[in-house]
């Protein structure tokens, strides 16, 4: 059932399963299947100011933002199924790190409308990690893949 525009009597936690991860390389459009994604986080970097005469407190200022990283993991992909993987292997192998303008998170409703979205800038590979080869066990081989980004921002649809 679709709830319209939110209002104290309607109010729902929000619900973190079910989101898209858009990726887009010139005019391709990258794969987006992932079963987590964390770092959408900001932080406000501060320099504190002593000022003369004033001996009770500092001043604490905000002077930059910070964010991320971006970490995305999902099950490994080969280059030739993934364009991402691809990407991936051109930054680590090739050593050719081309940034990407933006990439958008979307946290999706039971309809697959975007509920609320992150944009991330200029967004280029820092890690990759392959998961743990256990003979002894019957598990999806997971990547880990990190993206180093300058700008997070936040665009709410409800």
């Amino acid at each position: 059932m679709a709830i319209g525009k939110r209002s104290p009597d309607n109010v729902y936690q929000t619900i973190n399963f079910h989101f898209s991860v858009g990726f887009r390389l010139g005019k391709e459009t990258l794969d987006m299947r992932f079963q987590s994604v964390t770092g959408l986080d900001a932080t406000l970097e501060t320099e504190s100011v002593k000022e003369g005469g004033e001996n009770r407190y500092e001043h604490v200022i905000p002077v930059r933002r910070k964010y991320g990283p971006l970490t995305l993991k999902r099950g490994l992909l080969s280059p030739s199924e993934s364009g991402l993987t691809a990407w991936f292997k051109k930054a680590f192998d090739d050593e050719q790190v081309i940034p990407l303008p933006e990439v958008d998170i979307a946290l999706l409703d039971e309809g697959h409308q975007p509920l609320m979205y992150w944009t991330i800038n200029n967004v280029w590979p820092r890690s990759w990690k392959i998961g743990e080869l256990n003979a002894e066990r019957g598990e999806v081989l997971i990547e880990t893949l990190e993206l180093n980004y300058n700008r997070l921002l936040f665009h709410e649809l409800l």
